[in-house]
């Protein structure tokens, strides 16, 4: 009996690889999500790849056997293995993977002629059992920003559940993305406000599926007329906030640094200052890696704003929190939207040095992550994302590339702009950074900066704007009372 099962499921087993498409792949991961892809590759006669070999990086599987099938070595051999069984697939059966780890396995298969498919997170697949029909090739995200995160849903939801929240910028793509993580904690309101109609409709669009913008819950104001926000405010009568709004585009805010003045350090205060009136419990602004240790306008400009909200920790009942972390994959005015648009142009893709650095993450990622660092956030600290590793835009731009199957698109440097850094940094040698009870953020301190100080101010040129930002943000705490004003 045992003879005649054994010979019959020899024989499906290898009908159903006679049948299936001619892709024949090696299974890069001998793990338990490895296994059960193998199984359903073999048994349910209705996947697309034939598995012929198996990797894994971990030496003590070699030789290991599954399925049938036997470990061949790691990934240093998959242009060898691939050579050997004729595989034109790799598949990476690693749901689990880190950016960094498939940004390797890409270009080892790349380099040895291979198409390359992967599995999603685990929290992605039905019932987290992997089959063919899972697989999905490879995308930007995946090659920069995937990681996983584990969230405190309990303490988040302690934060959202029955409260009325206010969120600025919400036609953004942070502030939008924002508003629908946030609505899945059930607030009791969600107001989202915005000067920019469009970007509004669109966020109507994402959480009710029309955009009629008849509800109340939207609020058309600018953060720079004071009035106007204040009297939003006094409407809606949040107990959170999260402020979204600013300006972000570095070149643009070199040349005119007075609306980075406005728009990031006034518009904040504006904010700040119409939230304290209506007695916000929680206050979160967003801020960015280019706050530490800036040599920008957006970073000076984001700084003091980190600043002012320190300053309203201390004189405001609430908690104000400021939460920092860096580029955000897909947001509008991206790199990687930049370099995509050049692309379908025919190129060349412009990098402004070949060894220019930054930090990403992905939207939800980073929403995610502000989420929890509200709800666990220090009254007048800044909360910093761990952003893992910071990665070559020249390499952005080579994925890319690959990713778009062109081999006639050039890279031409254009030299690193005013402002600019090679590299980013989510931390300034003068902060000490602290744990937190979340492995993915940290906290530091930062002076606080009196209202009084930016309240009366006026400039008379934007390089006198240029000049204040810049002490403002480098001030110690012995400039917190005003004095930098003078």
């Amino acid at each position: 009996m045992f003879a005649l099962r054994f010979i019959v499921r020899t024989v499906r087993s290898h009908k159903a690889m006679q049948t299936a498409a001619e892709r024949r792949a090696i299974v890069l991961g001998a793990g338990e999500a490895g296994r059960r892809l193998l199984r359903s590759m073999k048994y349910d006669g209705s996947g697309s790849f034939v598995p012929v070999a198996l990797l894994d990086d971990d030496r003590s599987k070699n030789r290991l056997r599954l399925e049938g099938l036997r470990v061949r070595g790691t990934r240093d051999d998959i242009a060898a293995v691939a050579e050997r069984f004729e595989a034109d697939t790799l598949v990476l059966a690693l749901p689990n993977a880190e950016a960094a780890t498939l940004r390797d396995l890409a270009s080892r298969a790349a380099d040895a002629g291979l198409d390359v498919v992967s599995l999603p997170p685990l929290k992605d697949i039905m019932g987290g059992r992997p089959t063919p029909n899972d697989l999905r090739d490879l995308d930007v995200a995946d090659l920069l920003g995937r990681r996983p995160i584990e969230l405190d849903t309990t303490a988040i939801a302690e934060q959202i559940s029955g409260r009325r929240v206010l969120v600025t910028g919400a036609g953004g793509s942070i502030g939008s993305e924002l508003c629908r993580q946030i609505a899945r904690f059930g607030p009791s309101r969600l107001f989202m406000l915005d000067r920019d109609e469009s970007g509004l409709q669109g966020t109507e669009m994402s959480l009710s599926g029309h955009g009629l913008l008849d509800s109340d819950d939207l609020i058309l104001a600018d953060i720079r007329d004071s009035k106007a926000l204040a009297e939003a405010f006094e409407r809606a009568r949040p107990e959170v906030v999260f402020h979204a709004a600013a300006l972000k585009h570095l070149p643009l805010l070199e040349a005119y640094p007075l609306e980075a003045w406005k728009s990031n350090v006034i518009g904040t205060l504006n904010v700040l200052t119409a939230a304290e009136a209506v007695g916000v419990s929680t206050f979160v602004n967003i801020s960015t890696d280019k706050a530490a240790n800036p040599t920008c306008v957006l970073g000076y400009s984001k700084r003091l704003a980190e600043r002012l909200t320190a300053d309203f920790a201390g004189r405001a009942n609430g908690r104000y929190v400021s939460v920092r972390f860096g580029n955000v994959l897909g947001s509008r005015g991206s790199v990687v939207h930049a370099f995509t648009a050049q692309i379908e142009m025919g190129g060349p893709i412009t990098v402004t040095h070949p060894d220019v650095r930054r930090y990403f993450m992905l939207i939800p990622e980073a929403c995610q992550l502000v989420l929890e660092a509200a709800s666990i956030g220090v009254d007048g600290e800044v909360m910093v994302l761990e952003m893992g590793e910071q990665v070559k835009i020249l390499e952005v731009a080579e994925t890319l590339i690959r990713m778009s199957g062109r081999r006639d698109i050039d890279v031409v440097f254009t030299g690193l702009r005013p402002g600019e850094k090679l590299g980013e940094e989510l931390f300034s040698v003068n902060e000490s950074r602290r744990t937190t009870d979340h492995p993915l953020v940290d906290s530091v301190g930062v002076p606080a900066l009196g209202v009084d100080a930016v309240s009366t101010l006026t400039f008379d040129s934007q390089e006198h704007a240029t000049n204040w930002m810049r002490d403002g943000a480098a001030a110690g705490p012995r400039s917190a009372t005003g004095a930098i004003a003078s």
